[in-house]
Order: C-alpha cells, then structure tokens, then sequence
C-alpha cells in the first residue's frame, strides 16, 4: 500500500468520524425537540433522559448513519481532489480510476464488516433500553403487541387458541389446546379459563380445566379440573410479540425468535422478519455508497464541491429513502421478508456498477 493509499484511508476516516458525531448531535437534537413533552409528561427526568436514554440510543443511531457519513466522507475527499485537478493529474500519469478506488474499498470493506458485528451484537443489547423507555414514555406505535386472538401452532395437529395475553404476568386467558387426528377430526379439546407460566419448572399451568375427547361421534367429558400442569413448544415470547423485538436482539437471539415464531405457526410476522434481514442487508449499505461516490464525485462539475456535496445527499437520501419505503411491503406480505431487506441494495450495487463502467478511467 502506497503512501497515497495511505493518505486517502486516514482522510476518509477521519471525515467518517467527524460526519458521524455531527449526525449523532443533530439526531438527539432533533429527536429531544420532537419528543420532550412527551418524556416529561411520561413521568422521565432529565438525568433518565440524558445519561440513559440518549447514551444508549447513540450506538443505533451510529448503525442508522453510518452510510451517509462514509458516503458524505468520500463524496466530500474525492470531490475535493477532482476539483483540485489531483485526479485529473493522476489519469494523466497512468493511474486509473479503478486504482484510485482501492483505499476507498478498503475502508468499504472494513466498515461493512465493522457495522455488520456492531449491528449484529453491540446495537441490540443497547436497544433494549431505548424500547423500554420508547414503551414507557413515549407511547410509540410500533411498540404495538398482539394480545387478542393469537392461534399458535404447537406441533403438527396440535393447535393452541388464546383469547388474550397478559404479556407482563405472563398469564394467557380463555385458552383452548386443540388436537386432531388429521386434517380434519378433532379428536381431543382440552379448555382452561388460564394458563399460567412457570418458569421454575419450565412448564405452563392451566386452571380450571375441563378435558373433552371426540372417537367416532362421542364425546367424552372431564371437567372440574382445579390444575393441570403441561409442556408446550410454545413459550411466553411465542405468544406476545411486537414489532421491534427482533431490534433488541443479537443475530443468534434473533435467529431463534424467528424460528420460534415460524415453528409455532404465528401470524402477521412480516415486520420481524424485515428487521432480521435487514441485520444483514443494511451494513452493506456502507459499502455499496463508497462505490457509488467515487464515480459520482471524480467528476469536475460547474459549481464546484457545493455542486457535488448536493448531489451526493441527494443520492444517499433517495436510497435510504428507498429501503424505508420497500418495507410495507415486507411487513403486509406483499413482498417476501427477503426480498424486501436485499432489493434496494441491490439496486443501488447495479447502479454503481453503472456508474463504475461510464465514468472516465
């Protein structure tokens, strides 16, 4: 590696990290602005608000910036080196554009490796902080839950029906337990008025039950049941659930949820699987705007850097702009989970690779 390889990695960093503190003050001003009544009306303090809320909402706000503050970086440096003719001179001397883009990859590369683990395993453990107090103070919908009406599958021809979920005390009400014999004939029911977990044992407790079993048109019936105690494979976080779970948890922890949820047979889970795919997808956003802004910027343009600095936002914005707006369609099913998380990246990597091919070598 060059001195100049050098020269670029250390000012790219450098503008990285100076992007990312400005985007972090503006995110918890902006943020403090918007939300301070409700803080303060929620029954927070100060203290709550500025030495645990906020400390623990800089590491998501990092993950959510990053892009825009390698991109700003690199649109920033490498507009500044072709408005200073520095580009133009090195073509000129032999060296390619494809060369010149070596550090900016490197410094691509390790800041979507970096972002993936912090992404993964530090934003998280973080982020359980800031849904509680989102939860407790500041009402926000996503944090909305399902409570009514959950049907979960407990293994193939077994089915459990909850009326509602008391997701604090971990008690589910007017719960039916449903057994066939195949697709079609219901051969047991058992009904209990609660079901109660117990963690100590691992089991859940149901009370007041009566026990009902159907063979070939009779039924048989045993009720007056104080207590019955039963092993499901379905446990407390298979049964509430909201949107934002699978944000406060490691790529392992996240793994299993998701397969939890889809073992039990639950509903409606396209917004948790986004944001599990989106763990993996979203760190490459770091990456794919280096390789867009390196074309972009290599350019001389009338106006000068102001020129190029608008364009690039302009750029950046409209493809975190895109993943914001593909992600309804991820939640409501329209679009697989999958697709949603990988297709604007997508988009943008062939864009770049556009970009890439035509702009002068």
């Amino acid at each position: 590696m060059t001195r100049f390889d050098r020269h670029i990695i250390a000012r790219l960093v450098k503008g990285f990290l100076l992007f990312i503190a400005a985007l972090i003050v503006f995110f918890i001003v902006l943020h403090y602005v918007e939300y301070s009544d409700d803080f303060f009306d929620g029954g927070a303090t100060l203290r709550q608000v500025f030495l645990v809320y906020y400390p623990s909402y800089i590491p998501e706000i990092i993950r959510l910036t990053s892009p825009l503050a390698l991109f700003l970086s690199s649109i920033y440096l490498t507009g500044k080196l072709a408005q200073e003719l520095q580009i133009t001179a090195l073509q000129t001397s032999g060296v390619s554009l494809y060369r010149l883009m070596v550090p900016y990859l490197v410094v691509g590369v390790f800041v979507t490796g970096f972002m993936f683990w912090f992404n993964g395993w530090v934003v998280p453990q973080t982020n359980e902080t800031v849904v509680e107090y989102d939860s407790q103070y500041l009402n926000q919908g996503s944090r909305q839950v399902d409570n009514d009406e959950i049907h979960r599958q407990n293994s193939p021809g077994s089915i459990v029906s909850v009326g509602f979920y008391d997701r604090t005390d971990q008690v589910a009400h007017q719960v039916s337990l449903q057994a066939f014999a195949d697709s079609a004939r219901l051969a047991r029911r058992v009904d209990a008025t609660r079901m109660r977990w117990v963690d100590s044992l691992g089991v859940w407790r149901l009370e007041d039950v009566t026990r009902r079993s159907f063979d070939e048109g009779d039924m048989r019936v045993n009720d007056g049941i104080a207590e019955v105690d039963t092993v499901l494979n379905i446990y407390p976080r298979d049964f509430a659930r909201s949107g934002r779970d699978a944000e406060a948890m490691t790529i392992p922890a996240a793994a299993d949820f998701v397969d939890a949820l889809q073992r039990s047979g639950a509903d409606n889970i396209g917004r948790t699987l986004v944001h599990y795919y989106n763990k993996y997808s979203y760190p490459f956003a770091n990456l794919i705007l280096v390789l867009i802004s390196v074309p972009l910027a290599s350019v001389r343009r009338r106006g000068g850097q102001a020129v190029q600095f608008g364009l690039g936002l302009g750029t950046a914005f409209v493809y975190l702009a895109t993943q914001k707006l593909t992600e309804p369609f991820g939640y409501s099913g329209t679009l697989p989970p999958e697709v949603t998380a990988w297709l604007p990246h997508a988009v943008f990597a062939f864009i770049a690779l556009v970009l890439i091919v035509r702009v002068r070598k």
